[in-house]
């Protein structure tokens, strides 16, 4: 072979190999386009046990349901919930949650400028081309949950315990105390804010001062700083708790009569595999115990101290909801025990 159809020959190849390389390349940018990137804004720890942590794990879920991309970042202020907002959307990220009421405003904000990326605040009551809502029916399990504290309470003085005075917490207690009403006429409830959602000892705190005013049951909506409630109802031996948003009946087993549990992994697979599917209609998405998606939950270990009238009552409203009978939502009359 001569010296010039050899380097004829090798040049060709060359070319053949660069064509392939691009090629390949082009191929391997098309998948990453397309790969389903999701992203989560939480306002506290993962580490909660509650609120946070199950929005984590409906991260998670989507990730290993749907093999996607995803990413998580803890922002504090409302200024930091717009910037990492903004983040994700100029990262093209397809769908971006931001876990909480709060984030409400800064979603509204920045989704016109990335019409591609689809923002969803949960607890949230608004809307647009790329936003949505999802609004779990917090107030069912809330009611159910004060209709046995209502039954269990010896000194006739309940508590609830709040991490900011959001208005999702706000109707989730009085739901809990038209509950205990409709079980206890005459019951007092008594209801403080920490100014955190992960201060445990400021939440002890307000949980031995409502202790010493009588309350022997004590509903807790506080994330992080939740757990120093339950710190404070075992050490003292003068109360149960009821837990919220996670099942966190095993984080103090033997004070804890049940939780009021938000299940946002689900809600979360929910509204990711509709984006997949192409079906997703951005709006407020409705959760309530009627899809699973709110329930209280009983811990079997201390079943026995709950009066069974009380759990009758529970389950009939239960059933009512389900039937479409009984309506439990901000803005409505609650309805009578049975």
């Amino acid at each position: 072979m001569s010296h010039q159809r050899f380097s004829t020959l090798f040049h060709m190849v060359f070319l053949t190999l660069i064509a392939i390389g691009v090629t390949a390349c082009g191929e391997s940018d098309a998948g990453d386009a397309g790969t389903f990137r999701v992203a989560l804004l939480t306002p506290g720890s993962i580490s909660d046990q509650s609120w946070n942590g199950s929005a984590y794990e409906g991260l998670l879920r989507i990730r290993d349901s749907l093999g996607a991309e995803v990413s998580h970042i803890q922002t504090k202020t409302p200024a930091e919930f717009e910037e990492n907002f903004r983040q994700y959307g100029a990262q093209g990220y397809r769908l971006v949650f931001g876990h909480g009421f709060e984030f409400q405003d800064a979603a509204a904000r920045v989704a016109p400028e990335f019409p591609k990326t689809i923002f969803v605040t949960t607890s949230g009551n608004t809307s647009g081309p790329n936003l949505a809502g999802i609004r779990f029916a917090f107030e069912e399990p809330s009611f159910m949950a004060g209709m046995v504290a209502g039954a269990l309470t010896k000194s006739r003085v309940i508590g609830a315990i709040g991490g900011t005075e959001l208005p999702p917490v706000k109707d989730s207690f009085r739901a809990f105390t038209e509950g205990a009403r409709s079980m206890n006429p005459d019951v007092e409830v008594l209801i403080a804010y920490i100014g955190s959602w992960d201060d445990a000892s400021a939440g002890k705190e307000q949980a031995l001062a409502q202790i010493a005013r009588g309350a022997d049951v004590i509903f807790q909506n506080a994330d992080a700083a939740g757990l120093g409630v339950f710190q404070a109802a075992r050490e003292s031996g003068k109360a149960y708790v009821f837990g919220s948003n996670s099942n966190q009946n095993a984080v103090a087993p033997e004070v804890t009569v049940g939780s009021v549990v938000v299940d946002v992994p689900h809600a979360f697979l929910f509204v990711a595999r509709q984006i997949v599917d192409g079906t997703f209609v951005p709006r407020v998405v409705p959760m309530g115990s009627s899809v699973d998606a709110v329930r209280l939950e009983m811990n079997p270990a201390l079943l026995s101290v709950v009066p069974p009238a009380a759990i009758a009552a529970v389950d009939s409203v239960r059933a009512g909801i389900a039937a479409g009978k009984i309506v439990i939502e901000p803005g409505r009359p609650f309805p009578k025990a049975p």
